[in-house]
């Protein structure tokens, strides 16, 4: 699948991911980073759309998983 969205552009197929550390038995998230940013992706089914987090947006996102806002 291509992603063409907020700049970011990337062929889904052709990326790296990796499961969060995070991920338990309800919920696994795969991470993959791209210039500009990173996709995230639900690992039970990764066929789904990508949500798509510009460089601000992951730094946002990551302080709030750290924080255990999630």
């Amino acid at each position: 699948m291509i992603v063409d969205r907020k700049g970011i552009v990337a062929d889904t197929d052709r990326l790296t991911w990796v499961k969060s550390s995070k991920s338990n038995q309800s919920g696994c998230l795969e991470v993959a980073k791209v210039e500009g940013g990173r996709l995230l992706r639900d690992s039970k089914n990764p066929d789904l759309d990508v949500i798509v987090l510009d460089s601000h947006e992951w730094m946002s996102f990551k302080t709030g998983v750290e924080a255990g806002e999630f």
